[in-house]
């Protein structure tokens, strides 16, 4: 999409599909493109079931691509040998959802933290230990926390120790796949800003998944909006919620809350009717055309493609044909 030697992930046209039957194919991710540039944050946001962790983790390479490429610095993530794949281990991880299910139960926080260090023998023996403290102390935890086991801590505990596991390696990438959705309201403002942190100081690259806008807004560089496996927005944090262009986009921004009840109570949403098609076998043109109050008849049969409007502003959309 754009020729910048800073661009660290460059997603083209990617597509993941999965067969759930004879003649049904469901298309998690259809035809996408974005790109990250280095030491930046990409938000993805969109409803559940929009495909967006999906994208992350084919990105990520732990699902095969149907089709289309994921470059890391130029070379497709899914065309590497296995001594490949450990190197882009190496520089790339991930943080889950869910901060219990992700970590072994049987293992100390201190052998979860190492392992990765292991695996890529970076360091041994009183230098591995060292630096297992020293992670823990950079994601706000204490050295004594590393010979205990994952069910002895919080939500927002176990959350740390997930992204101590993930800095172990000294990766440049990660992609946060919704690390706030499973943790109290409270707590997940401490891990974006944590997270922030750590890109500063460690010149981080994030791709940011998420459903809740108004942290994505706070994390992210620039946003993609993806809606039944299509990307339909992508623009700078400030554009897109200053100026969405998108109707589904618009849609999602005027349903955040806003923490003054006047202008709460006062404030124009525009709800979506109409019934959600299946990404299962979907028909032709936009897939947001049942939901859609301004659309024509050409959006139910040619598919709208991503496109720039404004400076780095793309959108999917017949409106701006």
């Amino acid at each position: 999409m754009v020729n910048n030697k800073e661009i660290l992930i460059e997603v083209k046209n990617l597509k993941k599909y999965f067969q759930v039957g004879k003649h049904a194919t469901l298309k998690a991710v259809d035809d996408v493109s974005f790109f990250i540039r280095k030491g930046e944050t990409l938000g993805l946001v969109g409803e559940s079931g929009c495909g967006k962790t999906t994208c992350g983790r084919t990105v990520m390479g732990m699902y095969g691509a149907t089709g289309g490429q994921v470059l890391f610095d130029g070379v497709d993530v899914h065309k590497l040998n296995k001594k490949q794949k450990k190197d882009f281990t190496r520089r790339a991880q991930i943080i889950f959802q869910d901060p219990y299910a992700s970590l072994n139960p049987r293992m100390t926080v201190g052998d979860i933290i190492g392992e990765g260090i292991d695996i890529h023998n970076i360091y041994t023996g009183q230098e591995r230990t060292n630096r297992v403290y020293e992670l823990l102390q950079l994601v706000g935890l204490n050295k004594e926390h590393g010979s205990r086991f994952p069910h002895e801590f919080s939500g927002g505990q176990r959350q740390r120790i997930g992204i101590a596991r993930a800095l172990a390696i000294e990766p440049e990438f990660i992609v946060c796949d919704e690390p706030i959705s499973a943790l109290d309201v409270s707590i997940q403002a401490q891990i974006v800003n944590l997270l922030i942190q750590l890109q500063q100081e460690l010149g981080l690259t994030y791709l940011f998944i998420a459903h809740d806008l108004s942290m994505v807004k706070h994390i992210s560089d620039r946003v993609g909006v993806m809606y039944l496996g299509a990307m339909v927005e992508l623009a700078s944090s400030h554009d897109l919620y200053e100026k969405p262009l998108h109707p589904y986009t618009q849609a999602l921004l005027s349903a955040i809350p806003v923490p003054d009840p006047e202008v709460e109570r006062n404030k124009a949403r525009i709800k979506l009717e109409g019934e959600v098609p299946s990404p299962i076998n979907p028909k032709p043109g936009c897939r947001f055309t049942p939901r859609c109050r301004y659309a024509k008849p050409i959006c139910s049969i040619e598919t709208p493609i991503l496109k720039e409007i404004e400076k780095e502003h793309y959108v999917a959309c017949h409106l701006f044909d």
